[in-house]
């Protein structure tokens, strides 16, 4: 049995030299290698050969990104005002040996350092501005860490700040102060919609000033160029009916038709006269009515003549 027994020991020593010997290492991994407790190498990905019982893995890391849940914290703004601010820090390994021997853990001190940065930040500003001024927050929390980070082979790349819970009382003046932001906004809407229908009316009211003038002017344009053309006509008329009368004195009896005419208009109007005045008025020579028409004649003839 003594032989059996010691090669099943032979094989069983030879399994663990090749575990201990052979490693294959994953993508995106590093491993560091102490040999005799001392660093020797770093192994990146793909398949390597140890020293059995000599070299030994100290360290894994990864060397992909990876996020950091902060926890929330109490922090006091510039006014005096407490605030209970988390966030997410994103780190990624650079340096698989500074990693290993710069910091016990990188982890709890990169969320530590982000609370005493964050504190820092938010005590420079005040509670209105916290909300306002995030990504400077994250900005200036990054560069913080990225330089306190550096020895220990860390790359934080990003910072995000996740709630910013201000105490119930000041949520209550906050939500007062918004409700009362929105009604100004509302009344100032109101009265800019009240003042643009007051310009509308007054517009629609000047256009139709405008237009009821323009239609008068139309009006007492027309009604001139009305006036005119009877004018114009009537003279035409006058003009027409003289040099027809004209034409009748001319003509043989026209001047006996005309004094006839004229002594009956002579002596209608004088009677007309008589009826609307309480006053009598009489000619020089009353019994000489024939002498005025004669004379009245006369004068017709002067003008035929002329």
């Amino acid at each position: 049995m003594l032989p059996y027994i010691v090669s099943f020991g032979l094989v069983v020593l030879v399994v663990i030299t090749l575990l201990k010997t052979a490693k294959i290492v994953p993508q995106r991994k590093a491993f560091v290698i102490e040999r005799l407790g001392k660093y020797n190498r770093t192994l990146g990905a793909g398949f390597h050969i140890l020293l059995p019982f000599i070299d030994r893995i100290s360290y894994k890391h990864s060397l992909k990104e990876t996020a950091i849940d902060v926890p929330s914290q109490m922090c006091i703004t510039k006014d005096n005002i407490a605030i209970e601010i988390d966030g997410v820090l994103y780190m990624q390994v650079l340096d698989a040996k500074k990693a290993s021997y710069g910091i016990e853990n990188y982890y709890f001190a990169s969320s530590q350092l982000a609370q005493t940065t964050l504190r820092s930040e938010i005590g420079k500003l005040e509670l209105d501005k916290t909300f306002e001024e995030r990504e400077t927050i994250n900005a200036n929390i990054i560069d913080a860490l990225d330089k306190a980070s550096e020895p220990w082979g860390l790359k934080i790349t990003r910072y995000e700040i996740a709630n910013i819970t201000p105490p119930r009382s000041v949520q209550d003046a906050l939500e007062k102060q918004m409700r009362a932001e929105r009604e100004r906004r509302a009344q100032i809407a109101h009265s800019e919609g009240e003042r643009e229908a007051a310009i509308n009316v007054a517009e629609g009211q000047k256009q139709q000033v405008i237009k009821e003038s323009e239609a008068e002017k139309m009006r007492q344009i027309n009604e001139a160029e009305g006036k005119a053309k009877e004018i114009t006509l009537l003279a035409d008329a006058t003009s027409e009916g003289l040099r027809r009368i004209s034409e009748s004195i001319i003509a043989p009896g026209g001047k006996e038709a005309v004094n006839l005419k004229i002594a009956e208009q002579y002596v209608k109007e004088f009677g007309n006269l008589a009826k609307e005045n309480n006053t009598m008025i009489l000619p020089s020579n009353v019994a000489d009515i024939g002498g005025t028409v004669a004379a009245l004649g006369k004068v017709l003839s002067d003008s035929k003549a002329s």
